[in-house]
């Protein structure tokens, strides 16, 4: 009978899911987007691989970056890059980053009874050629943003990003933009700080930071090391 009863408190535990850590971030300015991303996977206290890119690119202005379970993050690009090759067949275009946002929202809540346990920011360029970042939760509700971070590092980045680039409220009428003030190697400065800093605090956080910069000309990447400890 207790080891019965040990067995049926051992299954109970089990999780469909896990959290792989990590951390996201994403800055829109007058007419670029940077978005950056860690490329540490762990599970609990330890380290799966060092070297591990959550940024994908979804389309030509668009990039989106994603933390938390990422199996489900594989699923859920999988899906995004299938119904976008469908929209291209049908419209003969690429998706603009607002309807890939839409389309991220829709994919998320569709599935809110069983998520995907990802927690992702979406970043480009929009029609007008501005930077835009959308912000998520699990279950698909978003939010156009100047700038936003997801995954475990993100309450610590968050306050230095309100402290620096001072977003005016959504609540403020009429409606102001929602783009920051910095010039992209400004920005692109302020997240090699931001990161170096989380890394000091978050264990899950660290390794190296990947950098996508979308602007008019097209998508660059850079990379720098982070504290490996």
């Amino acid at each position: 009978m207790a080891a019965t009863e040990g067995i049926k408190q051992h299954q109970s535990t089990w999780s469909p899911y896990d959290n792989n850590g990590g951390t996201c971030i994403a800055i829109a300015g007058a007419n670029y987007c940077v978005i950056a991303a860690d490329t540490r996977m762990s599970t609990g206290y330890s380290i799966l691989t060092r070297d591990y890119s959550k940024i994908c690119n979804l389309a030509d202005k668009c990039v989106m970056a994603s933390s938390g379970f990422q199996a489900d993050v594989k699923a859920l690009q999988k899906n995004l890059s299938a119904r976008h090759l469908i929209f291209q067949h049908q419209h003969n275009k690429q998706m603009s980053c607002p309807a890939m946002a839409q389309l991220l929202s829709n994919t998320l809540y569709y599935k809110r009874f069983f998520p995907y346990y990802s927690f992702n920011v979406l970043g480009g360029l929009d029609n007008e050629g501005k930077g835009c970042v959308f912000t998520y939760d699990a279950v698909g509700s978003y939010e156009r943003v100047g700038y936003g971070a997801q995954g475990t590092g993100g309450t610590l980045m968050m306050p230095v990003l309100d402290n620096q680039l001072k977003s005016p409220s959504p609540l403020l009428l009429p409606a102001q933009d929602a783009t920051t003030p910095l010039l992209e190697s400004e920005a692109v400065d302020l997240v090699k700080d931001v990161f170096a800093s989380a890394a000091e605090r978050d264990i899950y956080t660290g390794d190296g930071l990947e950098i996508v910069v979308v602007n008019a000309e097209g998508v660059k990447r850079e990379f720098l090391e982070l504290r490996r400890d």
